[in-house]
């Protein structure tokens, strides 16, 4: 008798076994499909481009309330249509810029640059050669980074000279030639010269002038987030 047990054991096992195999197959289907469901909203974001402005005071909401600047309007109007990062810093010059940008880039990952640097440069008069250096380096980091680059240009007040100001402005219009990058040749058209809509330094926009830049950066950006490779 107590030899036939194990054997008996045996054929227990084996009748069991069909009962068991159906029980997990459908187990595994269920978990499957459940990880399915969990991976898409992760997928999805994924494809939801992500737009660094890298910018100075003009769009670090210098003297104003964060929520104010027109980079905060900026990612309130895109809603789902991208991931807005503002990288900006008050007082940053095309030197500062280049030396801080390849980490972002490693960082962030993004698909949109929006360069917004040059101001400091200028009213400091340094060099345009030098600020073109400078922008022509970050230009092409970002593009071998696979972003790509708007442009946003900015002017100078006219005590510094028309030929300066002439070799100044024309850094942005010659560097967009030549990258074949969309351009907003002026950030504070429409209000830079409205004593209403500048701080009492003559140089920083207020918060009521935050829709008018954003108005001025949106129809270069929005027709970059319409093209048909990024609806792909």
């Amino acid at each position: 008798m107590t030899k036939g047990f194990p054997m008996l054991l045996r054929v227990a096992e084996r009748k069991s076994e069909p009962r068991i195999r159906p029980v997990g197959a459908w187990l595994l289907s269920l978990l499957t499909l459940l990880w399915l469901g969990l991976m898409a909203p992760a997928q999805a974001d994924d494809e939801t481009p992500t737009l660094m402005v890298f910018g100075d005071s003009l769009s670090a909401a210098y003297g104003i309330e964060q929520e104010e600047g027109w980079v905060s309007l900026l990612a309130e109007r895109l809603g789902d249509r991208a991931r807005v990062i503002n990288a900006s810093i008050s007082g940053e010059t095309t030197a500062g810029g280049a030396a801080r940008l390849p980490d972002l880039l490693r960082q962030h990952d993004p698909q949109l640059v929006l360069l917004e640097l040059g101001g400091n440069d200028g009213l400091r008069g340094l060099p345009p050669a030098q600020m073109r250096n400078n922008l022509t380096r970050m230009i092409e980091e970002s593009q071998q980074a696979g972003a790509e680059v708007l442009l946003l240009g900015i002017d100078i007040p006219p005590n510094y000279g028309q030929a300066y100001r002439d070799a100044f402005t024309a850094v942005y219009y010659d560097l967009a030639d030549e990258y074949a990058l969309p351009l907003v040749p002026f950030l504070l058209e429409n209000v830079a010269l409205e004593a209403a809509l500048m701080q009492r330094d003559g140089i920083h926009p207020t918060a009521s002038a935050q829709p008018l830049i954003l108005d001025n950066v949106w129809p270069e950006l929005d027709a970059m987030l319409e093209e048909p490779a990024r609806q792909e």
